[in-house]
């Protein structure tokens, strides 16, 4: 059945968890209040997604199998973002054809996805132009008026699921802007001027997804950066480059970052009655605790102590549906 809404988000954790497409990570990277606002429509084979993010952030994370996506920057007034190493500007097409993907995007970003299942998207590719798609990661530059048309469908779309989501119960209103959205896509995709990734960001686009694979696969374990450029193969040097140009800081930046939100999930969801702050916290790499405390609440706008003492049905809702928590940035009270 098809169907559209809008959410808005106050915290990471739950807008993480409502992205469909793509299992993701994000960690923002600025202070201020977190908000995010995410419009989803679903219809019989399409599914597009609109966003908003307020701050600053990283989003790591693998595409799910079986569909194949196509971004781009929804407002015209959008900040850039770099996807894969790539700089993704006004009128440019992410088209994603890989397993593990990275962003990092600006304060104010309006972003738009689209996606299809692969052989539906390949269907179409060869019934409007004649030959076969090649799904190889890319930039892709449509004609201005076909790019525009995308846009404004895109938004439109995007308009019904916030103010008249009953449309999409409307089998040939669904039909007729289903059709309309994937014939314009295709022909952007098709016919726009194609960039591909030089050899020097592929080769740090693929250290980078290593890296993230790596940490994916350690979820809740402190990693330290000997350790894993040896499980990597790569010298610190390389890495250290690799990750300043594809996620805007180094590595040891980066895994702070990242082990705070562990840590804060954790103790969100530890028993307050049997855990405590400082096993938590030393369990995630961290021994300076009252620096750790310091930047916590710093970072989430609460102390480590009130998130362990969160009650059970708060915690819940915190961890699985948006929430009133305000979230704060990272990156301008810690070095490289």
């Amino acid at each position: 059945m098809p169907w559209g809404k809008n959410l808005t988000f106050t915290d990471p954790f739950p807008y993480q968890a409502a992205i469909r497409a793509a299992d993701l990570e994000l960690l923002p990277t600025a202070r201020g209040e977190f908000h995010a606002e995410l419009t989803q429509v679903v219809m019989k084979q399409l599914w597009m997604q609109r966003f908003y993010q307020r701050l600053p952030q990283i989003d790591t994370g693998t595409m799910k199998p079986g569909r194949r996506v196509v971004g781009f920057l929804a407002d015209a007034n959008s900040p850039t973002l770099r996807h894969c190493g790539m700089q993704v500007s006004a009128g440019d097409i992410v088209v994603n054809d890989t397993d593990v993907i990275h962003q990092r995007t600006e304060a104010g970003l309006h972003y738009g996805s689209m996606s299809l299942p692969l052989e539906v998207f390949d269907a179409f590719c060869k019934s409007i132009t004649g030959r076969d798609f090649s799904g190889e990661m890319r930039l892709i530059q449509p004609g201005p008026e076909l790019m525009s048309r995308l846009l404004n469908l895109h938004k439109m779309a995007g308009h019904i699921a916030k103010t008249d989501p009953h449309i999409f119960a409307l089998p040939e209103a669904v039909r007729a802007l289903e059709q309309e959205l994937i014939h314009v896509m295709v022909r952007c995709v098709t016919e726009g001027t194609s960039t591909k990734m030089t050899d020097g960001v592929r080769r740090h686009d693929m250290i980078v997804a290593r890296f993230e694979e790596f940490l994916e696969a350690n979820p809740n374990t402190p990693l330290y950066l000997s350790e894993i450029c040896t499980a990597l193969g790569t010298a610190e040097r390389t890495l250290r480059i690799a990750c300043e140009k594809h996620l805007g800081m180094g590595p040891i930046r980066y895994l702070t970052l990242r082990r705070m939100h562990l840590a804060r999930r954790a103790l969100l969801q530890a028993d307050a009655s049997t855990a405590t702050v400082t096993q938590i916290v030393t369990d995630h790499g961290f021994l300076e605790l009252g620096r750790f405390a310091v930047t916590y609440r710093a970072l989430f706008g609460e102390t480590p102590s009130m998130s362990l003492q969160r009650p059970p049905d708060d915690r819940q809702i915190f961890l699985n549906r948006p929430s009133s928590l305000a979230s704060t940035g990272f990156a301008a009270s810690h070095g490289r």
